[in-house]
């Protein structure tokens, strides 16, 4: 599910998942990254075209860019620095 490797940026592969899955993983593994890390979330459902910009905003991170491959989107994200859209205890 996650490949990554010093010359490439990390990618998170849900594809094969189904709404709600690949929003909710995608905000779990943001939400493990530092502030200002990249990632490629990828997804083969096609609610993520709402689902994953849906998170993006509600939760504070950059969708950097959002692409639609043969089979699947593709979406580059920049986690935010703000808490993830939970408040405090």
């Amino acid at each position: 599910m996650l490949s990554s490797n010093r010359s490439r940026m990390e990618e998170l592969d849900l594809r094969g998942l189904k709404c709600p899955l690949p929003a909710l993983m995608a905000r779990k593994r943001l939400a493990a990254l530092s502030p200002g890390a990249t990632i490629w979330v990828l997804s083969s459902d096609p609610l993520s075209v709402v689902d994953i910009p849906h998170m993006c905003r509600e939760d504070g991170h950059a969708l950097i860019q959002s692409l639609k491959s043969p089979n699947h989107h593709r979406f580059l994200i920049r986690r935010g620095d703000k808490r993830q859209g939970r408040p405090s205890s």
